[in-house]
């Protein structure tokens, strides 16, 4: 995936921030899922790049498989 399509689809998905963010900001980790794929991002760049992971994949590292 490139930055650029990985700009569009960072935008057109629904961003959850972390339950183990902090309110005063700092290190936070947002999630966003589609049907085929787990998106992971910096909050405080939102733009920059996204880590898509499977579904299954991700559910392995959040100890769900």
């Amino acid at each position: 995936m490139s930055n650029a399509e990985s700009s569009t689809v960072a935008s057109d998905l629904a961003w959850f921030k972390s339950s183990y963010s902090g309110t005063e900001g700092g290190q936070c980790v947002e999630v966003a899922a589609d049907p085929g794929a787990v998106h992971i991002r910096d909050s405080k760049t939102v733009a920059g790049p996204v880590v898509r992971v499977s579904r299954e994949a991700w559910a392995k590292f959040i100890g769900k498989a």
